[in-house]
């Protein structure tokens, strides 16, 4: 068994982590530090509820924190798991910085210890149809991508009155969907970006839209906004051959802001009407025909940390990976900053 403590009892650990944690049968949830009572969300049953960290750092029965605090605190959490000979898995984002990102991993390193940042959009329904369509083929040779994050919510940035990297809207989305074009597509070999303060200079940041660019012509876009009342495509995809559109989101997320959980078969399970459409050629014929979506799971990230934990298996998320992403958001921020 993977014993397992959470640091942290808000949204990010009720909502995104113990739902998902919860159904590996490897796992087991031992303790959550929650410094004060939340009644926002019912207690784990059979879980220890602790207010002192020194009781998840002296527990020998604890294989791995899980940090599922706020940004600015991922940091220095983690390194203090690290010192305190704690395995780590560690909220989005990793870290502010890439030189704070390699310090944890060397870090580890040193210690003999497994870090990792919790990537579970790679198991998103959009992002694995995606997949699915590309290496079918028929869509022929991929020539661009196109990723939409797409909110209305214009009363965040028209009440945020001060700008801070870690909560802006680059270094809370896109290390959502940087990490999905890293994690499928690698490492571009340029990244154009364009980063924006639409309420104004030291307002929050906004609006991102990364153009990264591969060899053979494939461009990937990733662009998000909070001021889009009709949402843009999920994903659109462009080939020699035809396109793919895939309108809706992963439906995750919409289940758990209804508390519908992942203990229903149906949970994030797209309906027809959230089906993509496939258009392609294929020996002069022209088609258009609906893709039935892969069913996404944030179980299967924590079957895959269980698996590297418990029997050797390679990271799902290489620290390369991890490091190359902070630097996307690190000179995205400096870019708007400097322009």
């Amino acid at each position: 068994m993977l014993t397992i403590a959470y640091i942290g009892n808000g949204k990010s650990a009720n909502r995104y982590h113990i739902p998902f944690s919860s159904q590996v049968e490897t796992i087991k949830i031992k303790k959550i530090l929650s410094r004060e009572d939340n009644p926002a969300w019912a207690k784990v049953q059979g879980v220890e509820y602790v207010k002192d960290i020194e009781d998840i750092w002296t527990d020998p029965e604890i294989d791995l924190v899980v940090l599922s605090t706020p940004p600015h605190t991922h940091y220095p959490l983690a390194k203090e798991a690290l010192l305190n000979g704690k395995n780590a898995l560690v909220e989005k984002p990793f870290a502010e910085t890439s030189e704070q990102a390699k310090e944890l991993f060397a870090l580890a390193k040193e210690k003999g210890l497994f870090i990792q940042c919790y990537q579970n959009r790679r198991f998103d329904s959009d992002f694995l149809t995606v997949q699915k369509v590309i290496e079918s083929g028929r869509l022929g040779d991929i020539l661009e991508v196109e990723m939409h994050f797409d909110y209305f919510r214009p009363e965040v940035p028209q009440h945020t009155d001060h700008f801070d990297p870690m909560e802006s809207f680059l270094y809370t989305h896109a290390c959502h969907t940087a990490d999905q074009v890293l994690s499928y597509f690698g490492n571009p070999e340029t990244i154009q970006y364009d980063v924006r303060q639409l309420m104004g200079e030291n307002r929050m940041n906004d609006y991102f839209d990364l153009d990264f660019f591969y060899k053979n012509n494939l461009k990937v876009s990733v662009k998000s906004s909070y001021f889009r009342l009709k949402e843009r495509p999920s994903f659109i995809v462009y080939g020699t051959k035809g396109t793919f559109v895939k309108e809706s989101k992963d439906r995750q997320e919409e289940h758990l802001k209804l508390f519908y959980m992942p203990t229903n078969t149906d949970f994030g399970v797209d309906l027809p009407e959230h089906y993509g459409t496939l258009y392609y050629m294929d020996k002069e014929q022209y088609h258009e025909e609906k893709v039935i979506s892969e069913n996404g799971s944030y179980a299967r990230f924590y079957e895959a940390l269980a698996d590297t934990l418990l029997n050797g298996a390679e990271k799902l998320v290489k620290d390369e990976e991890t490091i190359r992403q902070i630097e996307i958001l690190e000179e995205g921020i400096q870019k708007m900053t400097n322009d």
